[in-house]
């Protein structure tokens, strides 16, 4: 690429320089150019003192390319017309057919809720993309988004970079899922019960303080602490332990796990959104935008209660 800078050629002189061998003359160039006469004259004396020789010489009342000319012609004109094409040419995106490959940002909460019915759809609609699953949460989104290292992401987020769109998909607050063969709770879950039985929470920290400890300053008897949500079923099947998760969760958990009960936290814990992230940068990216449709057609057939934003760095820090 430096050897082209180091040159002192216009490339609007190509342009002109084909229309004239196509037009076979200066004035009708100009017309088409919408250009002077004496403009595209002087447009073509500069092109032929960079190239260091004719490109045309007289014929009738016309133009006629030399040999030089002939080769230019042959080798800038199909360029020339591949340039515009990129800058005027609709994006083309067929879904049927793309084989396009999306990175997708995802905290461990979506996964299951997510993958499985966004995958099916795929199936059906854009049978040959591919996703690659990055695992980000709120502390890591930032940097995944201005690194470009994915095309969007699902999660809850707070301060995100410059130029980053969010779409809110659902909000959903925080349920105790517990087994009721093990765990008893009672009618209802009062503080004193929920203190009295150990938990296993959700830390990215590494440690044994979860959403509980950070909002209300209240200390439980945490059993084990682990970094993600997805040994959580596991754990609480079979055991007395509780477990504090967010509701779209413990709703996936259920599911597969039906001994599984879910019960209101004895405590006001508030709600973090869920959101759809991605760049302004990629905006216009058909297969991207086709990619978030489908993500907002999955987030449909998720149920949450209504929240604000109100506490959501707290929320999201923990569980």
């Amino acid at each position: 690429m430096h050897a082209i800078y180091e040159k002192d050629l216009d490339l609007n002189l190509l342009r002109v320089f084909v229309v004239v061998a196509e037009a076979g003359s200066v004035t009708e160039a100009a017309n088409r150019l919408y250009l002077t006469q004496p403009a595209v004259s002087a447009a073509l004396r500069r092109l032929t003192s960079a190239v260091g020789t004719p490109l045309f010489v007289r014929a009738g009342r016309g133009l006629a390319l030399t040999t030089r000319g002939q080769r230019l012609f042959a080798t800038a004109r199909p360029h020339l017309q591949a340039l515009v094409e990129a800058a005027v040419a609709p994006a083309s995106f067929d879904a049927k057919t793309s084989e396009r490959t999306v990175r997708i940002g995802l905290s461990d909460v979506n996964e299951t809720w997510l993958l499985p019915p966004l995958l099916r759809l795929l199936a059906e609609e854009a049978p040959h993309m591919k996703l690659i699953v990055v695992p980000v949460q709120f502390r890591t989104i930032a940097e995944a988004l201005s690194s470009s290292a994915v095309d969007l992401a699902v999660t809850v987020a707070d301060e995100l970079p410059a130029g980053t769109q969010r779409l809110e998909l659902f909000s959903g607050g925080f349920v105790c899922l517990f087994d009721p063969r093990h765990a008893r709770l009672g009618r209802t879950l009062t503080l004193e019960r929920y203190l009295a039985h150990e938990h296993v929470i959700v830390s990215y920290n590494g440690d044994l303080r979860g959403i509980v400890e950070d909002m209300l300053g209240i200390q439980r008897r945490v059993r084990v602490s682990v970094p993600t949500f997805q040994s959580i079923g596991a754990l609480v099947e079979g055991s007395a332990l509780l477990a504090t998760v967010p509701a779209v969760v413990a709703r996936e958990l259920t599911s597969v796990r039906p001994n599984l009960r879910t019960a209101p936290p004895p405590m006001t814990l508030g709600s973090a959104p869920m959101e759809l992230l991605w760049r302004s940068t990629v905006e216009d990216d058909e297969a991207i935008r086709f990619m978030r449709e489908l993500i907002v057609r999955v987030a449909k057939t998720v149920q949450g209660p209504a929240s604000s934003r109100r506490g959501q760095a707290s929320v999201t820090a923990r569980e």
